[in-house]
């Protein structure tokens, strides 16, 4: 049976299987790098000395002097998953979407398995891994998700290091069509999966408390929240009205995102009015907005009480 690139035997055991991946995902990212182009970094000779490239500043501190050097076209540039370059302040162009939900994917635009890697390690989906109960595995198996992800990007087929993983909404009903996607239906156990999957993504110990600022790929846990509910006899999570009671919401919905920020770390988190085309649906389904001007603002007013530009320069300061 083919993985991606690595070939599992029927009789090799799955510690031993990973633990092959992980060496073999080791030394791609090494070939990669030695093989490839430098891929863009910010900060180069010409802004290098600037406040927000240095990293002995405290971060909120490079995060407003990035912004206060930005124009405001510049600033509304930025706003898109494909973030184009701003070659004034040495900042390369950088693409939020990319997917690796069990192992890096070229389904979104930021990775392309075309160049000297041609693919990737494909794991199982996240409902039967999650089914083995082992945390060190769900760990592990992060590990080399993040590990090829670094060598994608180190070979120069990659625009950004930002992932859209895991999901970690609540799988109740079979409807809904994108379960396998998830842990399941119980929240301990995937808030325990978030943050073993994010832990070793983004570089992290296994108990946490090794990163230091500096991410081996981005995590963004996904969606935020209540999200569970996809096209059914004509209703869509787009318009359906999801009346959670606070019990609920507290005692379910909540919990694997509270530990996959404060517990895991991610660096990222993609509310449900944050994904695909959502400001263009506030308006044009929902009807929340009068005009498509008023759904642009209502978001970007928002946005603002939630420190917008932060994760952003996080990325671009970090790769």
């Amino acid at each position: 049976m083919m993985m991606g690139v690595v070939q599992w035997k029927y009789s090799l055991p799955l510690s031993s299987a990973i633990n092959s991946i992980v060496i073999f995902a080791l030394l791609l990212a090494s070939q990669a790098a030695e093989s490839a182009q430098p891929p863009p970094y910010s900060c180069g000779p010409g802004t290098r000395s600037l406040p927000f490239c240095r990293v002995e500043l405290p971060i909120r501190k490079r995060v407003k002097d990035l912004v206060s050097r930005l124009t405001l076209d510049e600033k509304i540039s930025q706003l898109v998953n494909s973030a184009p370059a701003i070659p004034r302040l040495g900042i390369p162009q950088y693409e939020w979407w990319s997917e690796a939900l069990h192992g890096v994917a070229n389904v979104g635009k930021g990775i392309a398995l075309n160049g000297t890697i041609r693919a990737a390690t494909s794991f199982p989906q996240v409902i039967l891994t999650a089914a083995s109960f082992d945390a060190n595995l769900w760990y592990r198996i992060g590990q080399v998700i993040g590990t090829e992800a670094r060598a994608v990007y180190n070979a120069g087929q990659a625009t950004g290091m930002t992932f859209w993983a895991p999901n970690i909404n609540i799988f109740r009903d079979p409807r809904w069509g994108r379960g396998q996607e998830t842990p399941g239906e119980d929240p301990r156990l995937t808030g325990k999966y978030a943050v073993s999957y994010v832990r070793g993504i983004q570089g992290d110990s296994f108990d946490g408390g090794r990163l230091r600022g500096h991410l081996q790929a981005s995590a963004c846990c996904k969606h935020f929240t209540a999200y569970d509910l996809d096209k059914w006899k004509g209703i869509n999570r787009f318009v359906f009205d999801a009346k959670v009671n606070p019990q609920d919401m507290a005692d379910t919905f909540q919990p694997p995102f509270q530990r996959c920020i404060k517990d895991a770390k991610a660096s990222g988190i993609i509310y449900i009015t944050s994904d695909c085309d959502a400001v263009s649906i506030i308006h044009d389904e929902q009807g929340y907005a009068k005009s498509p001007e008023d759904a642009v603002a209502d978001v970007l007013n928002a946005g603002k009480y939630h420190a917008p530009y932060s994760n952003l320069i996080f990325i671009l300061i970090y790769l």
